[in-house]
């Protein structure tokens, strides 16, 4: 799967509330489904969506013991996610500071502008 498609996955995976929810529990350690859904009013098979969208894009992984499915955090797709937003903030700061520098060296000639039509 190419990367782009993963990151894809991944921030949609993050767009939902409750899936954000979910990790933040799963960052403490594993938990059963049944108490993952406890917090939420929403059906089962609705819960059982976002679990799955989770497993989907690797930030998940469960296991079944019997008749209990355990998941827990796998925060490998968080790293590349995390890795492309400092990607872009690299590069929306270079900007920035080159648009900054461009702005300061006009500042003067702006400046000498406005005194030449004040005269």
């Amino acid at each position: 799967m190419s990367q782009t498609i993963e990151l894809d996955r991944v921030f949609h995976a993050l767009a939902d509330p409750t899936r954000r929810a979910v990790l933040q529990r799963l960052s403490g350690g594993g938990a059963a489904v049944s108490e993952l859904a406890a917090p939420f009013e929403m059906a089962l098979p609705s819960f059982l969506q976002h679990l799955k969208v989770l497993e989907g894009c690797g930030l998940v992984r469960s296991q079944k013991s019997g008749r209990i499915r355990t998941y827990e955090l796998s925060p490998e797709p968080l790293q590349a996610a995390e890795g492309w937003m400092v990607d872009q903030r690299k590069l929306w700061e270079r900007r920035l500071n080159q648009l900054d520098r461009y702005l300061e060296e006009l500042k003067p000639l702006m400046d000498a502008k406005r005194k030449k039509e004040k005269r």
